[in-house]
């Protein structure tokens, strides 16, 4: 079971390789989701991580759909991650149907090269999962889908996870269960979806907030359940 970890400094990046994860996603603006960090970040992250650092590629939090300004931000972004050596980037991009924008998808990919690449939680406003699932997994460059199956928490959707799960089992992509899980809950999401992979937050960090460091005894916790 892979477990992946979010990194918002230096620190968190340290922590987490060193207390057991196996990947980190680095962002900043946590409060808003996740945006791109700053170019000394992700630097200094990918010359310290032990373990690989995918960095998320967020311009803004108005909404998922970008315009033809915010994608030429987005590949400058890519092109700077590719540079400093990072393993991957985090991307989502949906039109104003809610379905995967292909043009703005592909436009990202491009710049992406052999970057390994997650799309993040803008699958989860997707108007059709499956649809969307089925759109992911024309390009090779996507390994993985960071979902909770929807809106909901993760633990509320396993139904949906394992759905989602079963659909990329002939495909090269993976599910990244995350959001809302926890050390008490994500054996459960695991043994009720069958994904592999596992994303934490919060509930990686002393007192489950994120202005607290990441804790040593919460991922063993984490590791421990998912055996």
């Amino acid at each position: 079971m892979l477990v992946e970890v979010i990194a918002t400094n230096i620190a968190d990046v340290r922590a987490a390789g060193a207390y057991g994860a196996d990947r980190i996603e680095l962002v900043t603006g946590i409060a808003e989701g996740g945006l791109t960090p700053s170019l000394g970040l992700i630097e200094a992250a990918a010359a310290v991580s032990a373990i690989p650092v995918q960095v998320m590629v967020r311009p803004h939090s108005q909404s998922f759909c970008y315009d033809n300004a915010d994608l030429a931000v987005m590949r400058r972004d890519i092109a700077a991650i590719r540079q400093a050596g990072a393993a991957g980037i985090v991307i989502g991009v949906l039109d104003e149907r809610g379905a995967v924008d292909v043009p703005a998808l592909e436009t990202l990919l491009a710049a992406a090269g052999d970057l390994d690449v997650t799309f993040h939680r803008a699958f989860d406003e997707t108007a059709d999962q499956l649809v969307a699932l089925r759109t992911l997994a024309a390009y090779p460059q996507i390994r993985r889908i960071l979902t909770a199956g929807g809106q909901r928490p993760a633990p509320q959707a396993v139904q949906q996870l394992a759905a989602l799960a079963e659909a990329a089992a002939d495909t090269h992509l993976r599910i990244l269960a995350g959001y809302g899980l926890s050390a008490e809950t994500v054996a459960v999401v695991v043994q009720g979806s069958g994904v592999h992979e596992v994303h934490f937050g919060s509930a990686a960090r002393e007192d489950g907030s994120f202005a607290r460091p990441i804790s040593r005894e919460r991922i063993e916790a984490i590791r421990s359940a998912v055996g």
